[in-house]
C-alpha cells in the first residue's frame, strides 16, 4: 500500500479520496490554485502545494507542476479524481516516466476509449453492441449531412473527445443540421481542443444505464448498473442503483458486455461502460448499445458503493499498489437501493445558468451521505464546476431510498447563492419518477412543472420581513411605542423579481403584526425564537441584503435599495447583461445595427458551455460595451440598445 499520495484535483472528489486514504493510513498531498487557497480539500490534506492561477490551464491542468509537487513531497502515487487530467494519456505517461504510480488505467487503455469513434470500432470487434452511426475520419460538412440522412432523423451530433454533454446536439430534421453541426464543433473545440464529431441514431425512448467495472489489467468484474436517465442538456441530475425495471437476464447481458469491453483493452482500476437503452417496451437483452467508456471514477460512484458496500477508492488504491482484485464476480453483493442528487449553484428559472456566490450558510440533513468540497463561508468560484454537493441516500427498497432523499433535500439548507434544490425536490416528487418510469426525456417533457418557483406564503414573507427589519437576533425585548400607539414600518422585499411591501407593527415586547397584502400574520418571540402564525418559524440566514427562509427548498428575499429599483425600472429592456460570470466568446452586432427581438447578439462561455444572448426587443444597437475575449462578471452590461424614442426618431 502507498505511504503517501497526491490528489491531482479539487473540490468534493479530492475530499472523497482523502477520506479513504485516511482510513487506510495513507498520507495525502493536496494541490491548489489561487482561487482554492482556503478550500476544504486543502484544509483536509496532510500537506498542500500551490500550483498556479485560478484558471484550470494555469493550475489543475499543469501536469508538470503536479508531478513536481508529488516528487517534492515524497508522494509515490497520483490519484487524478475525475475531470482535469484524469483521462489524459500524456499525463499518465509523464507520471510513470517520473517514477510515480498513476492510480488509474494505463495510457494505452485511455487512448483506446478516448475517441468515441475509435472506441465504437473496438467494441464491435469485442462483440459489444453499438448504436448505428457514422464514426469516420472524413469530417466534411457535406459527408456528415449525407451520413445523417442515411442514419435517419432524429440524430445526435457528438464530440469525439470528452463528455458531460459538451459538443453534443440533438437534430430533429435535416434543415437544422448545418447550424447544429457548427455549434457542436465550436463547443467541442473550446472544451476539448478537438472539433471532430460523430453522428449517431437517436433512440426515441432512451434510457442511460451504465455499468461500473473494475479491472486489474488482465481480468475485470462488474459492480452492477446505475441508471442515469434523469438528465438535462445531456448532463446527469439524479442517478440511482440498481436501474428500475432491471431483470436478471438484462443485468447479466449488460454486465458481461461491460466486462468484455474492459478486458478488451487490458483495463486496470475503476471505469464505467455507458449504454443507451431502448426503454419503449421494457428492458430487453437485445435493446442496449455501447455509447462510451469513462476511464476514471465517475461522479455518481457513491450509489454503487451504497448498494455493494464496497469503497471504490479503496479498491483503486489497493489495485494500483499491486494487489489483486479484492473480490471475484460471484462475491460482489447487491443490497437495497440508492440515489444521488447533484446539488448545484445554478439559476434554474434562468435556464440552469451556473451561479456564483459566497455560501453564507450550508447544512445537510442527518441520515444522508453528503459528498462536498465546500463549507459555510466558502466561495462558489466562476472558474470551476458549480457543484455544491452530492446528496446520497440508501434504503432496503427504492421507495424507502427515494423517501429518504425527499427528506434529505427538504432539510438541506443553502444560503448565499441560488441553487437547483427546489428543482431536485420537484423531481423527486414527480409521479412518473416515483413509479420508476424514467427516460432521458422526462425532465424536458415536464420542465415547466419541475422548474416552477414555489409561491411564498404570507408566513414566509412575514418572517423575511422580521429579518429585513433586523429583528432576528437575540436582541433586547423589541418595543416601539409612541403615546401607546404601535409604530408601523414598511419593508421592501424583492422575491424572484417581484417587489413586495409588507408592513410591520410592533404590537408589544417581543410581538409583531405583519400585514402581507390582505393577510395579517401575528409573530411572537419566545426563548426558542419566533413563532409565526402560532407555529415555530423555519430557520433563517441573512447575508448582506439577502434573507433566506428555509421553508421547503428555501426562499430568497432581497432587501433592495429603493434607488436601485428606480434605476432598474428606468433601464427597462435596453441593456443586455451577462447572465453569469464568464467569457464573451463572440459578438455579432455593432453600434448602429438594427436588431429584432430574439436575434442572436453575442455568445458567452461559462463552465465550458456556450450560452446565446439575444435582443430583448426590436431596436438599434447603441453601444457594444464588452469585446470578444473579455472575462466579465454576472450582470455586467454587454450591449445597450438605443432608447426606443431615439430609435423611432
Amino acid at each position: 500500500m502507498f505511504k503517501k499520495i497526491l490528489i491531482a484535483n479539487r473540490g468534493e472528489i479530492a475530499c472523497r479520496v482523502i477520506d479513504t486514504a485516511r482510513k487506510l493510513g495513507v498520507a495525502t498531498v493536496a494541490v491548489y490554485s489561487d482561487a482554492d487557497r482556503s478550500a476544504r480539500h486543502v484544509a483536509m490534506a496532510d500537506e498542500a502545494v500551490h500550483i498556479g492561477g485560478p484558471q484550470p490551464a494555469e493550475s489543475y491542468l499543469r501536469g508538470e507542476a503536479i508531478i513536481a509537487a508529488a516528487k517534492a513531497t515524497g508522494a509515490t502515487g497520483i490519484h487524478p479524481g475525475y475531470g482535469f487530467l484524469s483521462e489524459n494519456p500524456g499525463f499518465v505517461e509523464a507520471v510513470e516516466a517520473a517514477g510515480l504510480t498513476f492510480i488509474g488505467p494505463s495510457a494505452k487503455a485511455i487512448r483506446a476509449m478516448g475517441l468515441k469513434d475509435a472506441a465504437k470500432k473496438l467494441m464491435e470487434e469485442a462483440g459489444v453492441p453499438v448504436v448505428p452511426g457514422y464514426h469516420g475520419a472524413d469530417q466534411s460538412d457535406d459527408l456528415l449531412a449525407k451520413e445523417a440522412d442515411k442514419i435517419g432523423y432524429p440524430v445526435l451530433i457528438k464530440a469525439v473527445a470528452g463528455g458531460g454533454g459538451k459538443g453534443m446536439r440533438l437534430v430533429a430534421r435535416a434543415g437544422d443540421f448545418a447550424d447544429a453541426l457548427a455549434s457542436a464543433r465550436s463547443e467541442a473545440k473550446t472544451a476539448f481542443g478537438n472539433p471532430d464529431v460523430l453522428i449517431e441514431k437517436f433512440v426515441t425512448s432512451p434510457r442511460h444505464i451504465e455499468v461500473q467495472v473494475f479491472g486489474d489489467g488482465t481480468e475485470a468484474v462488474h459492480l452492477y448498473e446505475r441508471d442515469c436517465s434523469l438528465q438535462r442538456r445531456h448532463q446527469k441530475v439524479i442517478e440511482e442503483a440498481p436501474a428500475p425495471g432491471m431483470t436478471q437476464e438484462m443485468r447479466a447481458a449488460m454486465g458481461e458486455a461491460a466486462v468484455r469491453a474492459a478486458e478488451a483493452i487490458g483495463y486496470a482500476g475503476a471505469g464505467t461502460v455507458e449504454f443507451i437503452v431502448d426503454g419503449s417496451d421494457g428492458l430487453r437483452p437485445d435493446g442496449f448499445w455501447f455509447m462510451e467508456m469513462n476511464t476514471r471514477l465517475q461522479v455518481e460512484h457513491p450509489v454503487t458503493e451504497e448498494v455493494t458496500g464496497i469503497d471504490l477508492v479503496e479498491w483503486q488504491l489497493r489495485v494500483a499498489s499491486g494487489e489483486p482484485l479484492p473480490l471475484g464476480q460471484s462475491d460482489i453483493p447487491l443490497r437495497g437501493h440508492a440515489f444521488e442528487a447533484r446539488l448545484y449553484a445554478e439559476d434554474v428559472p434562468a435556464g440552469f445558468l451556473p451561479a456564483t456566490g459566497r455560501l453564507a450558510h450550508l447544512a445537510f440533513a442527518d441520515g444522508c451521505r453528503a459528498e462536498t468540497g465546500v463549507r459555510t463561508g466558502d466561495e462558489i468560484s466562476p472558474f470551476y464546476d458549480p457543484m455544491i454537493a452530492k446528496i446520497v441516500t440508501h434504503g432496503p427498497t427504492r421507495d424507502i431510498a427515494l423517501g429518504k432523499m425527499r427528506r434529505a433535500l427538504a432539510e438541506t439548507q443553502v444560503a448565499g447563492t441560488v441553487t437547483n434544490l427546489g428543482f431536485l425536490s420537484a423531481l423527486c416528487a414527480h409521479d412518473g419518477f416515483a413509479a420508476g418510469e424514467v427516460d432521458t426525456g422526462l425532465i424536458d417533457r415536464d420542465l415547466a412543472m419541475l422548474t416552477k418557483t414555489p409561491a411564498a406564503t404570507a408566513e414566509d414573507i412575514a418572517l423575511a420581513t422580521l429579518a429585513g427589519a433586523g429583528l432576528m437576533g437575540d436582541a433586547e425585548p423589541v418595543s416601539g411605542f409612541t403615546l401607546w400607539a404601535p409604530i408601523r414600518r414598511t419593508i421592501l422585499l424583492d422575491h424572484d423579481g417581484d417587489v413586495l411591501s409588507p408592513a410591520i407593527e410592533l404590537s408589544g415586547p417581543d410581538a409583531a403584526r405583519v400585514t402581507v397584502g390582505d393577510t395579517v400574520v401575528e409573530a411572537v418571540r419566545g426563548p426558542s425564537g419566533w413563532r409565526i402564525g402560532g407555529s415555530p418559524a423555519p430557520e433563517v440566514a441573512i447575508t448582506g441584503d439577502l434573507v433566506t427562509v428555509f421553508s421547503g427548498a428555501g426562499l430568497g428575499f432581497r432587501v433592495p435599495d429603493p434607488l436601485a429599483i428606480l434605476s432598474a425600472d428606468a433601464a427597462g429592456g435596453d441593456v443586455v447583461e451577462a447572465p453569469m460570470p464568464g467569457l464573451v466568446k463572440a459578438v455579432f452586432v455593432a453600434p448602429g445595427d438594427r436588431v429584432e427581438a430574439g436575434q442572436k447578439m453575442a455568445i458567452m462561455e461559462a463552465m465550458k458551455m456556450e450560452h446565446t444572448l439575444t435582443a430583448p426587443r426590436d431596436g438599434v444597437v447603441g453601444e457594444v460595451l464588452a469585446a470578444e475575449g473579455a472575462q466579465v462578471e454576472a450582470h455586467a452590461a454587454l450591449i445597450a440598445l438605443e432608447p426606443e424614442e431615439e430609435a423611432a426618431a
